[in-house]
């Protein structure tokens, strides 16, 4: 078997692996307040498998694993899955993306398991606009949690905030002002249509619009040098002259990073999506617990670059079609 290319000669090289839909916070942008109908535990990968799935992927080129939920902390035995995953040769990259409740008690196990890069996320800085948004009064714990993540070492430390029309984008320059104090990357991501349609045209909010509204009070940002899929992902990331910190701003509507995409999807229950906006993904569960060998694991992997799409067609889509449940894929 060759490596993760797939048949528009892009290379396969980041994995998001879900590893539970199940979360502690209700974002009002993710779920209902009562929740979903959570995947049976019987259904979800174990570790094992996904060790197993990942290992092959490894050694056809696969460098980079972000754990994602659900919330990725509230599963039992996150610490001994990261150890593991640090042990599998080729993988260059191991990161976590995490609402941080948990990150105060959990950080440093983290950190010596061999997790090195973490993305929190974090929609406002006002307690009460943060409890409006996540259904919870737990800023606070947040808060300390990434203060905790700051102090065990993990660098950089990247907040990704969804910015939502009339909900917190009067926050974007209490955000930028913060990567003048820290050495954080604030990522400011577009809200994509999910959830709710009525929702999402009433608040989304284009970032060329943004960018323009920040650069009109500070002036003209610094472009980060080598801000490209490699190192950063699809973010555009700029410094403001003289910050520790940098600013970030994911297009992930009004402009497609498609042609340079490079990542794929397992869910929780054994799925790989070749593209977030798809309905197409090929199923690992069925195949590992029938005793599949390592071969025809690499068959279902050829099988997944085969059906990856040139482009997510999310400006063709039919609005119910636009709206994918993030947390049932792991965003």
């Amino acid at each position: 078997m060759g490596s993760l290319v797939d048949p528009y000669n892009r290379s396969i090289t980041y994995m998001r692996v879900s590893i539970t839909d199940r979360c502690n916070l209700r974002c009002v942008y993710c779920m209902p307040e009562e929740g979903l109908n959570w995947t049976p535990s019987d259904e979800l990968l174990s570790y094992d498998e996904l060790i197993r799935i990942i290992s092959v992927a490894a050694k056809r080129g696969l460098k980079k694993v972000r754990i994602t939920g659900g919330e990725p902390l509230v599963r039992k035995g996150v610490v001994g899955f990261v150890e593991r995953l640090n042990q599998i040769e080729g993988l260059d990259e191991l990161a976590l993306t995490t609402n941080a409740v948990f990150l105060k008690d959990m950080a440093s196990d983290l950190y010596k398991a061999g997790l090195k890069r973490i993305n929190i996320s974090l929609d406002s800085l006002d307690p009460k606009t943060f409890s409006e948004v996540v259904r919870r009064d737990i800023f606070p714990m947040v808060w300390e949690g990434i203060e905790e993540a700051e102090r065990v070492g993990f660098e950089p430390i990247k907040i990704n905030v969804v910015l939502q029309q009339g909900v917190n984008d009067h926050e974007v320059m209490d955000f930028v002002d913060l990567t003048r104090r820290k050495p954080y990357h604030i990522r400011f991501i577009e809200y994509m249509p999910c959830a709710n349609w009525d929702t999402w045209v009433k608040t989304y909010k284009p970032f060329q619009t943004v960018v323009d509204e920040v650069e009109k009070k500070i002036g003209k940002m610094e472009p980060v040098s080598g801000s490209n899929e490699n190192n950063s992902g699809p973010a555009e990331n700029f410094r403001i002259p003289g910050a520790p910190g940098v600013v970030g701003f994911i297009h992930a509507v009004s402009h497609d990073f498609c042609d340079t995409c490079n990542r794929v999807r397992l869910s929780a229950d054994g799925d790989i999506r070749p593209c977030l906006f798809s309905e197409i993904a090929v199923n690992f569960r069925e195949a590992i617990r029938n005793g599949c060998s390592d071969e025809e694991i690499d068959g279902l992997l050829d099988q997944v670059l085969y059906v990856k799409p040139l482009y997510h067609e999310l400006d063709v889509m039919p609005k119910e079609k636009k709206l994918t449940n993030m947390i049932s894929i792991g965003g």
